[in-house]
């Protein structure tokens, strides 16, 4: 009986479930995880009148009790273990929140039992129309700038007077921003990997963006994935099925082979983005002016302004890995119609997220640098880039990446380093082949509190006028810290109360970035 499968009835009533108004009552489903992704996919689906069954670990006790107000079943989520509650639940659909791999018992279970698996991003496009007509979706993905990229094309089209909601991964579920009364034109969604995994392809839950884009490809997450190429397949669903544009970067060639492998609609256009000089279907840098040379008519012959590298300097955007944010974002945005005026408008008054390169202090000529989002050595790599003499706070989860190369990059313009984190060994073996001059501390502590001002203590040894502290760990958070805000804040907190009253705050992004 525990191991007997459910029967394929239930396949043909999924197949008609593409609509909010289709009859989703009486669905046996059971949602994995009680995140904020689980939680919005349970409370979505016992609104439609399904009979929910969560399986989660740990859970907040005032998402539990709300589950009760919802009408939701919770059961515990024994690691290696498929609960007798599940087997009794004869679920005809499985929601897996992004965080449980592929391997995870009760996946594996799922596929043995022929239960269909959906990720929260399938649920939410078949529910698109709960209000009015269904907003169109942009996506995006890649191993780093996702947030920056969609918060910034959120903005530009925001700016044009539409409503526009940036949503996924960057924190809000596409099931939330769905589910608003006052409805969207735009949803602007970030995707991850893990979200990227469950989408299929073809048949009745597979997206059809209006456009797309992956920003960059490294390797990570490849703990989760099992390997690199597993993680880029992943990545490259993002593009199947776009109807406008396929927007990739002309400076990594990944990229571009998944817009020539995609199966989009057809008239779709292969919209490319870089920092040289742009060919036609490009956008891209002509000395310090970023242009447009593929949403206008004489795209041939000329381009098109948008902004000019001076401005963005002045705001703090005009860090290399930010000005192809800005271009990929304009892309993305001139697709669905922005003006060039209304994106430059836009640009004035965008501001980055905090721990992403924001300045946490300058004093006696030092800046002191927050760049605790930078959790794969990818982005480390752009942070690096952008300052000329470094004394790098690094260390963390490293996911199972190699960091080699990144230690061997950027050893040149190190004042020093201090590691931090569980997988210290790593970077210190790393260091050792490419600099075994350098000066490098390592922070032994596990003590949340006690990490960040002994790793500030031995910065600050180090560093000399002119240099920049820069916390930019190429690695998850999650040994020392509850997520990668709370180590930025943290190592801020810690610089204050080092430098007491001699630091010239600044919280603004880092005008050299």
């Amino acid at each position: 009986m525990a191991d007997e499968p459910v029967t394929d009835g239930h396949s043909v009533r999924l197949d008609s479930l593409t609509s909010w108004h289709a009859d989703w009552s009486g669905l046996r489903v059971a949602v994995l995880g009680l995140g904020v992704t689980g939680f919005a996919a349970a409370d979505t689906l016992a609104e439609l009148g399904a009979d929910v069954l969560v399986v989660a670990g740990n859970a907040p006790a005032d998402t539990i009790r709300l589950l009760d107000v919802i009408g939701a079943g919770l059961v515990q989520d024994a690691a290696g273990v498929v609960p007798d509650e599940l087997i009794r639940h004869r679920p005809e659909l499985v929601i897996a929140s992004p965080g449980y791999h592929p391997d995870h018992a009760l996946l594996v279970w799922a596929a043995e039992t022929g239960i269909p698996v959906w990720g929260d991003i399938e649920l939410a496009w078949r529910l698109r129309d709960k209000v009015g007509p269904a907003a169109e979706w942009i996506l995006v993905t890649g191993t780093n700038g996702k947030t920056t990229t969609v918060q910034l094309t959120a903005t530009m089209i925001a700016a044009a007077g539409l409503r526009v909601a940036p949503c996924g991964n960057i924190g809000v579920p596409v099931l939330d921003a769905v589910r608003d009364p006052q409805g969207w034109d735009v949803l602007v969604v970030e995707l991850s990997s893990y979200q990227l995994h469950h989408l299929p392809r073809t048949g009745p839950g597979s997206l059809t963006p209006f456009s797309s884009v992956c920003l960059n490809i490294a390797d990570d997450h490849l703990d989760w994935h099992g390997s690199a190429e597993a993680y880029r397949d992943a990545k490259a669903t993002v593009y199947a099925n776009t109807r406008v544009a396929c927007v990739y970067n002309k400076a990594d060639a990944v990229t571009m082979r998944m817009v020539e492998d995609a199966d989009v609609a057809e008239g779709a256009r292969a919209i490319g983005f870089g920092l040289g000089v742009p060919g036609p279907s490009d956008f891209g840098l002509v000395e310090d002016i970023l242009c447009d040379r593929a949403f206008h008519e004489d795209r041939f012959e000329t381009a098109v302004e948008i902004t000019t590298v001076p401005e963005l300097r002045a705001r703090g955007l005009s860090a290399p890995h930010l000005l192809a944010d800005i271009l990929a974002a304009s892309a993305l945005a001139r697709s669905f119609g922005v003006s060039p005026a209304v994106i430059h408008d836009a640009l004035d008054s965008f501001r980055l997220d905090a721990h992403r390169i924001e300045v946490v202090a300058e004093s006696a000529g030092i800046r002191w640098i927050d760049d605790s989002k930078a959790t794969n050595p990818h982005a480390a790599d752009a942070s690096l880039t952008a300052f000329d003499s470094v004394v790098w706070l690094v260390g963390g989860l490293l996911k199972g990446v190699d960091v080699d190369d990144l230690v061997a990059r950027h050893v040149g313009h190190l004042r020093g380093a201090v590691i931090i984190g569980r997988d210290r060994s790593v970077l210190r073996d790393a260091f050792r082949r490419h600099a075994p001059e350098l000066t490098v501390f390592e922070i032994e502590s596990d003590d949340t509190g006690q990490v960040m001002p002994g790793a500030v203590r031995r910065a600050a040894g180090l560093a000399e006028t002119g240099d920049v502290v820069l916390l930019a760990p190429a690695a998850a958070s999650m040994d020392q810290f509850r997520d990668y805000a709370e180590r930025g804040r943290l190592f801020a907190d810690a610089v204050h109360e080092h430098l007491g009253g001699e630091a010239d705050e600044d919280s603004a992004q880092a005008p050299g970035a």
